[in-house]
């Protein structure tokens, strides 16, 4: 006997929702929509990328990338969830069949983002730890990839490392007993918990950092503006890169969070406050660090760009020295790793959630069914595959290709269907509209529908064309064709294959009275 599937009959609509859960209050909501956004890639890409771009200038693409992409991007992503009630596959088979296969694209990145990104997790929960007596010593590199990784050359071994394994199941422990525990008791809690205090530990980390001897000559290299930046491209194309990586868009997140809020809720508001929240955040990133990476070009008596750095290099090999040679290093080492740990398992939840969610509503299974049915697989893959001593390989080469040519060429080819192909927008900013404060008309229509993939469409040509030029990383070519390219690749064919699998009638979500009235 099957188990009757979306729209099969197996219960009211009203009861299918009900048991999926929901946030309780707009607030809850708005909380868990910005520890989703704000993540690892806040603390240690942004102000990178800034620095690289222009600086100070870089503030204009930047916030002209947030208003004409990432915001419209964002509201289509709430319409959708909001809408239609159900996770990403669901609701975009709602919107159209013929755009289910897109959610289950995104489902596929969201598992394979999750498997790697709680590796990360795991080493600041070990990092935070490991600063309290620099346990590093005089050489953090070394210390890094040698005594905690035990880095191997070039290739892939099932050699699991101990000192990554343990923190890495207490971290799968951890976010699986937030997913059962369910959208409110969980991932809402959380998010109320979790986001003050990483305001708190990181805003005393950027306290701490502003009265370091040379932070000054750091915040003076990150904002000092270098106007003629703004006539590169490559700079727009960053900034728009930037801002649709940072705001977690385009993979299910949003629509799947989006589809527990109260059908009366203002979600273009909301979305507002999580988009500005976000980029502030990011601002506060970026003073953080660089003052602390102008202290270090100052205690080593060279120019701040020589130690800048991003991603990997700055979290586990720039900060660890920062914080040998700081007075009080421990405490800023104890706070940055603390708030690289309670923003990635924010974010995290977010991922893993849009999978136990598809689950959920393509097989009708109760919450703690799911979860250990999307936990366990991803638990041992992630083990396998990222704690041992081949794992930081394998997991820079899937994240560079399931970033570039998996959210954001899901993103692009989602806007056109939905804009060009089934004509969905006019519908997704009436629903909007409705009950939002800010109203969507066809200025958010031709940002959806022409701008955004245009500027999109130009970041992912570059990624691609350059990647091709130069493989990525320096890295073995067969490990960029299985890792890279076959990941990105796989799951854009297993979410084909699962759309057009077991395909039952969808039951439209129910509507409320106002949608009645209104003869929708």
């Amino acid at each position: 006997m099957t188990t009757p599937g979306p729209g099969q009959g197996a219960a009211p609509a009203e009861t299918q929702e009900a048991r999926r859960g929901a946030f309780s209050s707009r607030k809850v909501f708005i909380l868990a929509a910005i520890g989703s956004a704000v993540g690892l890639g806040n603390i240690w890409r942004f102000p990178y990328v800034a620095y690289e771009n222009g600086g100070g200038a870089f503030v204009i693409p930047y916030l002209v990338a947030l208003l004409t992409a990432g915001l419209p991007f964002l509201f289509l992503d709430y319409a959708l969830g909001h809408k239609h009630r159900g996770s990403a596959p669901l609701s975009l088979a709602r919107e159209s069949r013929k755009a289910e296969p897109l959610g289950w694209w995104q489902v596929g990145i969201c598992f394979v983002i999750a498997v790697y990104y709680a590796v990360i997790i795991a080493y600041s929960l070990r990092y935070t730890f490991f600063s309290i007596d620099k346990a590093w010593g005089d050489d953090p590199e070394g210390y890094f990839f040698g005594d905690f990784l035990q880095a191997n050359d070039p290739g892939v071994t099932l050699d699991v490392v101990p000192g990554v394994l343990v923190p890495l199941l207490l971290v799968w422990a951890l976010v699986l007993v937030i997913m059962w525990l369910g959208v409110q008791k969980g991932i809402g809690a959380t998010s109320v918990v979790f986001i003050p205090l990483l305001v708190l530990a990181f805003g005393a980390l950027v306290v701490r950092s502003l009265f370091l001897p040379g932070a000054a000559d750091g915040l003076d290299a990150l904002f000092s503006p270098d106007w003629g930046a703004l006539t590169d491209a490559s700079v727009w194309a960053a900034a728009y890169g930037q801002i649709f990586f940072s705001l977690s868009i385009g993979f299910g997140i949003m629509i799947t969070y989006a589809s527990y809020v109260g059908r009366r809720t203002d979600m273009t508001g909301s979305g507002l406050v999580v988009g500005f929240a976000n980029s502030g955040f990011e601002l506060l990133a970026g003073i953080g660090v660089f003052a602390a990476l102008g202290f270090m070009a100052q205690a080593g008596g060279v120019a701040v760009d020589e130690v800048v750095s991003n991603g990997i290099g700055l979290a586990f090999i720039a900060f660890p020295t920062i914080i040998s040679e700081a007075a009080g290093g421990s405490l800023i080492g104890v706070l940055f790793f603390a708030s690289l740990f309670i923003a990635g398992i924010t974010s995290l939840i977010s991922i893993l959630e849009v999978v136990i969610s598809a689950v959920r509503d393509r097989f009708d299974l109760g919450r703690t069914t799911a979860v250990l049915a999307v936990g366990i697989p991803a638990t041992v893959v992630s083990v396998l595959l990222f704690s041992t001593t081949s794992g930081l390989t394998v997991l820079d080469i899937v994240d560079f290709f399931i970033n570039r040519f998996g959210i954001l060429l899901a993103a692009v080819v989602m806007m056109v269907v939905l804009a060009w192909g089934v004509r969905s927008l006019p519908s997704l900013a009436a629903h909007l509209n409705r009950h939002g404060s800010l109203k969507l008309g066809r200025v958010w229509m031709a940002l959806v529908g022409v701008v955004a993939p245009l500027a999109l469409g130009y970041v992912l040509l570059s990624e691609f064309l350059d990647t091709v030029e130069t493989p990525y990383g320096g890295h073995p070519t067969w490990m960029l064709n299985v890792f890279g390219w076959g990941t990105a690749a796989l799951v854009l064919v297993v979410g084909v294959v699962i759309a057009f699998t077991r395909r039952a009638p969808v039951t439209p979500a129910p509507v409320d009275d106002s949608e009645k009235e209104a003869g929708r």
